[in-house]
């Protein structure tokens, strides 16, 4: 399993160590990347994902799973989390439409 946050694609950096005599040796920044379980309440269920710390952060800000993706560029979340994010987009405009039509009949 490849060390990258679903959500954001935060991956794996490389760089120096430097010893004090300045000698330099490859080294891994590895991302701080948790299995999460997430609740959408647009779904109604739980969602594991691959995440950064940072990204559940940042989730927790722009207030849930759904209003993050719903922001969220394409380019930057993994498949599974752009195919969460269709789901998530066509229950809140089917959630809306109903909404809409529902004071009109009555």
């Amino acid at each position: 399993m490849a060390r990258r946050c679903e959500l954001t694609g935060k991956g794996v950096l490389s760089g120096n160590n430097v010893s004090h005599a300045h000698n330099k040796t490859r080294r891994r920044f590895l991302p701080n990347v948790q299995v999460m379980g997430l609740q959408s309440d647009a779904l109604g269920r739980s969602i594991r994902l691959k995440i950064s710390v940072s990204a559940l952060r940042t989730v927790e800000k722009k207030g849930g799973l759904d209003a993050f993706l719903t922001d969220a560029k394409d380019s930057q979340l993994s498949l599974r989390a752009r195919r969460i994010k269709r789901a998530v987009v066509a229950k809140v405009a089917a959630i809306s439409a109903t909404a809409v039509e529902a004071p009109a009949a009555a």
